[in-house]
C-alpha cells in the first residue's frame, strides 16, 4: 500500500508541472496589461520556463542519481513553491522573466526524479507499467486541466492566482513525501561534471532558441548562430561523455534499440502534435469565438482518452506487442490530426471532441509504453538519467513542433489580402497575428473591420489545416519507424530483485 501512496505524491508533482506549462497562455493578456512588456519580453516570459527545463533535465536527472532522487525532489518542490510566489507578485517584465527561469530550474528537478523513483519503488514490472500509466495520465490531465483551472481563476481573481495555486499542492507534496517516499540513488555515482552540465544547457537552449527564432523572424544571422552554437555544444557534450568515467549521460544507453526507438518515437510524435495543440486554442477562441474556459473544456476529451488508455496501455502491450501498441497509438494521433485538415469555423463541438478523444487515446497508449520501455531498458541506478532523456525528447519535440509547424501557419497567415482602403499600419498589425487582426478590426468602420477579420480568419484556418496535414504525415511516418525499431521489444514480466 505504501508504494501506491508514494505514487500519489509523485503524481502531484507531475500534475503541477504540467498545469504550470499550459496555464500561462491564458494569463498572458492580463499579465501584459499589468506589466506592459515589449513583444520580445512577452516571448521570453512565455518561452524561458520550457527553455530552462529542457536545458537542465539531463543534468538534474543525473544529479538525482548522485545525491538521491527523494532529496532532489523535495528540494525542487520547496523551491517551486517559493518561486511561484515570486511569479505571482512580479512587478516588472524583467522580474517576471527571471521568476519564470527560476521556476524552470525547479521544474527540471521534479520530472526526472518522479519517473526514476517509480522505477525504484515498483519492482514488479506489471505494477510498474500501471504506475507509469498513472504518471503519464497525470501529465496528460495536467496539460488539459491547466486551461480549465486557469480560465476559472482568471474569471474570479487576478492573474497572480494561477501561480499561487502551486503553494498548497507543494506543501502537501513535501510534508507527505518526507514520510512516504523511499530514498534511492546510484551506489557508485562518481563526481557531477559541471562542464557537461554547462554544455547540455547551452546546447539544448541554443538549438531550441535558434529554431523558434527562425520560425518567428525567418533565418537571419542570430538564429543561425544560435543553432550552430547549440549543435557544437551538443557534439562536444556527447564526445565528453564518452571519455568520462562517470558521465552525466551514459551514451551507451542509445546502443539499446528499444531505448533509441522509444526516445525517437517520443520526439517525433510530440513534434507532430504540439504545434497543432498550440494553435488549436487560438483557433477555438479567435476563429470560433469561444471563451478561454470553453476552449479549455472542449480540449478535455483528449485528456479523458489519454488517461483511460494510459492506465490500460501496459496490459494491452503485454497481450499484443509493444511495437503494435506504440505504432497503433501514433497512427491514432495521426487520424486526429487528419481530422483537423477539414476543421472550419462552423465545425461542431461533437466532431472536434471525437477527433480529440481519438488523439488522446493514441497519445495515452504510445507515450505510456515508450516511457515503460525507456525505464525497463536501463539498470535501476541510471533511472534518473534515462528518465531525463525521455523528458528532454518531449521538451525538444514540443519546441521544434511549435517552431516548425508554427512557421507553416505563420507563413500562410501573413499572405492574406487586406480589404481595399485599410491603412498600412492597421494592416501590418493585422498581419502580425490573428489576435492582432481582432484588435485591428475594432479600429475600423464595422463593415471594413468585419471584412478584414473574415479574411484573416479564413487564411489562419488555411494555415492551421496545412500544418495539420504536415503533422499527420509526420505521425504516420513515425508510426512506421516505431513499428520497425520496437519489433521484438517486450515489457518485462518477472519481479526484479
Amino acid at each position: 500500500m505504501g508504494r501506491w501512496l508514494a505514487l500519489a505524491v509523485l503524481v502531484l508533482a507531475v500534475l503541477l508541472v504540467a498545469v504550470d506549462a499550459t496555464v500561462l497562455g491564458l494569463a498572458t493578456p492580463f499579465l501584459s496589461e499589468d506589466l506592459q512588456p515589449s513583444a520580445t519580453q512577452l516571448l521570453w516570459i512565455g518561452d524561458v520556463y520550457s527553455f530552462v527545463i529542457a536545458g537542465l533535465l539531463v543534468s538534474m536527472g543525473s544529479l538525482g542519481d548522485r545525491i538521491g532522487r527523494k532529496k532532489l525532489l523535495l528540494l525542487g518542490a520547496t523551491a517551486f513553491g517559493a518561486v511561484s510566489v515570486l511569479n505571482a507578485y512580479a512587478s516588472s517584465p524583467e522580474m517576471m522573466i527571471l521568476a519564470r527561469a527560476l521556476l524552470g530550474v525547479a521544474g527540471a528537478t521534479l520530472m526526472p526524479s518522479t519517473l526514476a523513483l517509480i522505477r525504484n519503488i515498483f519492482h514488479d514490472p506489471k505494477e510498474r507499467s500501471l504506475a507509469v500509466g498513472v504518471w503519464g495520465a497525470a501529465a496528460s490531465a495536467g496539460a488539459a486541466v491547466g486551461p480549465v483551472v486557469g480560465g476559472f481563476l482568471l474569471e474570479n481573481f487576478w492573474w497572480g492566482s494561477v501561480f499561487l495555486i502551486n503553494l498548497p499542492v507543494m506543501a502537501v507534496l513535501v510534508l507527505v513525501g518526507i514520510k512516504l517516499l523511499p530514498e534511492s540513488r546510484d551506489p557508485n555515482p562518481g563526481p557531477w561534471d559541471l562542464l557537461s552540465v554547462a554544455l547540455s544547457l547551452v546546447g539544448v537552449v541554443a538549438v531550441i532558441y535558434g529554431v523558434k527564432e527562425a520560425a518567428v523572424n525567418g533565418f537571419h544571422w542570430g538564429s543561425v548562430a544560435a543553432g550552430v552554437l547549440g549543435i557544437a555544444a551538443l557534439v562536444w557534450f556527447v564526445r565528453r561523455q564518452r571519455t568520462l568515467d562517470s558521465p552525466l549521460l551514459d551514451i551507451r544507453l542509445f546502443h539499446h534499440r528499444g531505448f533509441s526507438g522509444a526516445v525517437l518515437a517520443d520526439l517525433l510524435a510530440i513534434l507532430g502534435l504540439s504545434g497543432l495543440v498550440f494553435f488549436l486554442s487560438q483557433f477555438l477562441q479567435l476563429v470560433q469565438g469561444r471563451s478561454p474556459l470553453e476552449a479549455g473544456l472542449i480540449e478535455l476529451p483528449a485528456a479523458v482518452g489519454a488517461v483511460g488508455a494510459g492506465l490500460a496501455a501496459g496490459t494491452i502491450a503485454r497481450r499484443t506487442s509493444v511495437s503494435a501498441v506504440v505504432a497503433g497509438g501514433l497512427a491514432a494521433i495521426g487520424v486526429a490530426l487528419a481530422a483537423c485538415v477539414v476543421l472550419g469555423a462552423d465545425t461542431r463541438i461533437v466532431s472536434l471532441g471525437i477527433a480529440l478523444f481519438v488523439g488522446g487515446v493514441g497519445a495515452g497508449l504510445a507515450f505510456t509504453v515508450t516511457s515503460d520501455v525507456i525505464l525497463s531498458s536501463v539498470p535501476k541506478e541510471q533511472a534518473g538519467a534515462a528518465s531525463a532523456v525521455s523528458e528532454t525528447a518531449y521538451e525538444l519535440g514540443a519546441a521544434l513542433g511549435i517552431a516548425l509547424l508554427g512557421s507553416v501557419v505563420t507563413g500562410i497567415y501573413r499572405g492574406f489580402q487586406a480589404p481595399p482602403g485599410v491603412p498600412a499600419d492597421v494592416s501590418a498589425a493585422a498581419h502580425d497575428s490573428l489576435g492582432g487582426a481582432v484588435e485591428a478590426a475594432a479600429k475600423l468602420p464595422p463593415e471594413q473591420g468585419q471584412a478584414l477579420l473574415a479574411a484573416a480568419r479564413h487564411t489562419f484556418t488555411d494555415g492551421f489545416q496545412t500544418a495539420a496535414g504536415v503533422g499527420w504525415g509526420v505521425l504516420f511516418a513515425t508510426a512506421l519507424v516505431a513499428w520497425f525499431l520496437l519489433r521484438g521489444q517486450k515489457l518485462a514480466d518477472g519481479v526484479e530483485h
